[in-house]
């Protein structure tokens, strides 16, 4: 007991309030199933020789975990308003568990693929939840996003240097593995200490809840598809480069896949650091400036790695693609803006459904490039659709500032 008369214990609580447990539970359960998928990308050299198949099969085995995971997104947002977010995390995090060790032994490309599959659709239930349980317990939407969002970044530093250590001792195998145990223990933990929430939509039947004239309705509004359609090209890019960072830098600037699998941490590194900054900033001073920043950076690094070289270039090049990836916290704020607590786990749901389809298409896209044309045109391409963005900010702020003269 201090000179004040108050436990230590007791203003530790006070200052550790009930929701600072949810989020810490919620960066946990992130870095799991994002841990999960992004330890597949550090050994696809290791893949492409397992399974003697081209680049652009196991972009295609990728890009099938990209729509599995695009497909969970309406779907878990409508359960989580009926049936409540908590069910719908635990739920994610045992279906990566179960696709994860299929992923791992699996005997063929074929199983593989399946198994990517299986495991997307256990890491896309797991976001919308998560996010709508968030967005309720907390104020400040940009900066809760973008802490929670560190957990996704985390892993993302972490894999590559840990799955491509294991990877080169014992196998892609067990490297794959750990991502399921990490999943196992996250499980353990929100059973022992998560508690029970109560669903938005308690009531209502799925058909009332997936009723195609609300979805409609929630695309026709000008600001849900504008933001659609800057969130489809982003992840786009940042699918892609999730999944080929690492070979681009090997083959593409000659580094050892040791070098490679460090800067894609590095990339992640950025991603993490950015993800909360940029939500904090665009609670200042807006969505679109901000977002207008960071599409910036990203041209100048998917240019830069465009272009080939040597380290010295491919480490600015990858810090500059990292911004570019942390402007999913803010076009998700964007799109948040817009939805009230009715709608807010449908309409999210709905948005991140409809951008992941579109954006899954780019492992598929960028490893043909890449066997076709050569990691130049691959990457140019990446620089070009930010500079899309770039331009769909501009054009978006231009109409705003001319309705309102």
């Amino acid at each position: 007991m201090d000179v004040s008369g108050t436990r230590p214990e007791t203003r530790l609580a006070e200052f550790w309030s009930e929701r600072y447990t949810v989020l810490s539970m919620c960066i946990g359960s992130y870095f799991a199933v994002r841990f999960a998928q992004v330890s597949i990308s550090p050994v696809v050299p290791l893949l492409l020789e397992s399974f003697a198949v081209s680049r652009g099969t196991i972009g295609l085995a990728l890009t099938g975990m990209w729509v599995g995971y695009a497909l969970a997104q309406l779907p878990s947002g409508v359960f989580a308003d009926r049936f409540g977010e908590r069910r719908l995390i635990l739920a994610s995090l045992v279906i990566t568990v179960g696709a994860t060790l299929g992923v791992a032994a699996s005997p063929s490309v074929l199983l593989f693929g399946a198994a990517t599959v299986a495991l997307g659709v256990g890491a896309g239930t797991y976001y919308n939840p998560a996010t709508a349980l968030l967005t309720r317990t907390f104020d400040g939407i940009g900066g809760v996003i973008g802490t929670h969002r560190i957990g996704g970044q985390l892993a993302g530093v972490i894999a590559p240097v840990v799955t491509a250590a294991v990877a080169v001792r014992y196998g892609w195998r067990p490297a794959i593995g750990l991502g399921a145990a990490l999943s196992v223990v996250v499980v353990a933990v929100f059973l022992r200490r998560g508690s029970s929430t109560v669903p938005n939509r308690p009531n209502a039947s799925l058909r009332e809840l997936f009723d195609s004239r609300t979805l409609l309705e929630l695309l026709a509004r000008s600001h849900v598809r504008n933001t659609t359609f800057m969130m489809a090209l982003v992840e786009f890019v940042g699918l892609a480069a999730m999944s080929f960072l690492p070979v681009l830098l090997v083959e593409h600037f000659e580094l050892s896949l040791g070098r490679a699998n460090l800067l894609f941490a590095v990339f992640f590194a950025v991603s993490a650091i950015g993800q909360p900054l940029g939500g904090h900033l665009s609670d200042r001073i807006g969505r679109d400036a901000t977002i207008g920043m960071q599409m910036i950076a990203g041209v100048l690094g998917y240019g830069a790695l465009a272009t080939g070289g040597t380290q010295a270039l491919a480490v600015p090049a990858v810090v500059l693609a990292g911004v570019a990836t942390s402007a999913t916290t803010v076009i998700q704020s964007r799109i948040l803006d817009e939805l009230g607590d009715t709608n807010r786990g449908t309409g999210f749901g709905l948005f991140r459904t409809t951008y992941l389809l579109i954006g899954a298409a780019g492992t598929t896209v960028v490893g043909v490039a890449a066997d076709t044309a050569g990691w130049a045109i691959a990457a140019g391409l990446l620089a070009a659709l930010l500079a899309t963005v770039l331009a769909a900010v501009v054009c978006v702020r231009y109409v705003d500032a001319t309705a309102h003269t």
